[in-house]
């Protein structure tokens, strides 16, 4: 047996607008919005009394989401250290291929974000960059160049 696809990666947020036009002035696209609550939520999750609002966004080709949560009960937890750096354990970025990086970046500053770095590049081949994004995730940018 073998997995089918990877269906989503979910992000929790405190600012459930916020972060759906921060991914949609990268260019993705609001699939649409739902409120979650009940047993099977408080099984699925592990938690009790879940109820939250979730905002899932596609890339254009369809073949990749983002489920943006905001958990309004129980109480969100926050992470430690608050905006952590590349390097700490466990998930902690989403990389999207764009057609200008420089573009992308305009259009994000208003949203908050800010590069980790500078774009850098990688040999004749792409331009990368990090960037912190809603709830202090980091999101990599990539433009092929060659």
């Amino acid at each position: 047996m073998s997995i089918q696809r990877m269906d989503n990666v979910a992000i929790v947020v405190d600012d459930l607008d916020a972060a759906v036009g921060f991914f949609t002035d990268l260019g993705m696209e609001l699939e649409g919005r739902a409120q979650i609550e009940g047993l099977y939520a408080d099984r699925t999750v592990g938690l009790d009394g879940v109820r939250s609002d979730i905002a899932m966004m596609r890339t254009p080709d369809g073949h990749s989401k983002l489920e943006l949560t905001k958990y309004h009960a129980p109480a969100v937890s926050d992470a430690e250290p608050r905006n952590p750096p590349p390097n700490t354990l466990g998930l902690h970025r989403v990389m999207f291929a764009v057609d200008d990086i420089d573009d992308t970046i305009a259009r994000l500053r208003p949203h908050g974000a800010e590069l980790l770095g500078e774009v850098a590049r990688y040999e004749d081949i792409f331009r990368l960059c990090y960037l912190r994004g809603p709830a202090g995730i980091i999101v990599a940018l990539a433009e092929q160049i060659g």
